[in-house]
């Protein structure tokens, strides 16, 4: 099971819409696939519809058992393959902004009760849709995961935002050995923009080959498929296809360089697996 936690620490960057494209990419593929829904806006459950529920991230970070994992988890409408843990607006509530070792550790919890579970169709991939702030939500999640996507923008202060996820990623790995910076992925890119470019150069000066290859284009397709509830993979309009494609591309980099996830982070960002990634 390869868990992904899905972050920035600037809003409005299209962290959400990140995660929703990796679970379309996911479905099409045949990844059996869960998308936990951290953040209090619910963006991620409304888009994926799930059935209601008796409980919620709210509940089960309250309570890490497998009852509560398992009442907090619905199939989305999306099709078979993809689920749902509900978010709640309650969520928060328990955002605090300097939780003990114990809370943090509760989203682990039951995410481990939830693999050792005898199922027949485990999930091979867990997508962590994190709030854009640094509480308890988003560091649980960097406490349960193994791989860390950042997500930004090509404009100054998203720039800004992914270094300070990436820190925080650093940060996290004291209560997280395993956890390794997955990448960073730009969003809403315009190839014909020099100031995009400018900034996607940027970044690269920063993070090295962290940067994924794969940039994701700015097409309005992506909102409409959302207003329609609906995989990008399925909207069908040119935008779509072009997106939809890219998300392939980045899934099948994420699920390459998961298998690596014992490997080690270096300082200098000199990641054997991540390197030979961006030159295949």
């Amino acid at each position: 099971m390869h868990t992904v936690a899905v972050l920035s620490l600037k809003g409005g960057v299209g962290k959400t819409t990140v995660a929703l494209g990796l679970a379309s990419a996911a479905l099409r593929r045949g990844v059996r696939t869960l998308v936990i829904d951290l953040d209090p806006q619910c963006n991620a459950t409304s888009t994926l519809e799930p059935d209601d529920t008796d409980a919620s991230i709210y509940d089960v970070l309250q309570e890490p058992t497998l009852e509560k994992v398992r009442a907090a988890i619905r199939p989305s409408t999306w099709g078979a393959g993809v689920d749902v843990l509900s978010g709640s607006e309650d969520a928060e509530l328990l955002n605090h902004p300097d939780p003990g070792e114990s809370r943090l550790g509760r989203l682990r919890e039951a995410l481990r009760a939830l693999a050792e579970e005898d199922d027949a169709e485990p999930y091979q991939l867990v997508l962590l849709d994190c709030p854009p702030s640094l509480g308890q939500l988003t560091r649980s999640a960097l406490v349960a995961a193994d791989r860390a996507l950042l997500v930004t923008e090509p404009t100054m202060f998203a720039v800004a935002g992914v270094q300070r996820a990436f820190e925080a990623v650093q940060a996290e790995r004291e209560h997280n050995a395993r956890l390794q910076p997955l990448g960073v992925v730009v969003n809403r890119v315009r190839p014909r923009s020099h100031e995009h470019q400018f900034r996607i150069d940027e970044l690269r000066d920063i993070f090295g080959p962290l940067v994924m290859p794969v940039a994701l284009p700015d097409r309005l397709a992506v909102q409409q498929a959302q207003g329609a509830c609906m995989p990008i993979h399925e909207w069908g309009t040119p935008g779509a296809r072009e997106v939809a494609l890219a998300f392939n591309l980045l899934l099948a980099r994420i699920l390459r360089l998961s298998r690596s996830r014992r490997r080690p982070v270096h300082e200098d960002f000199d990641d054997e697996e991540i390197q030979e990634a961006v030159e295949a």
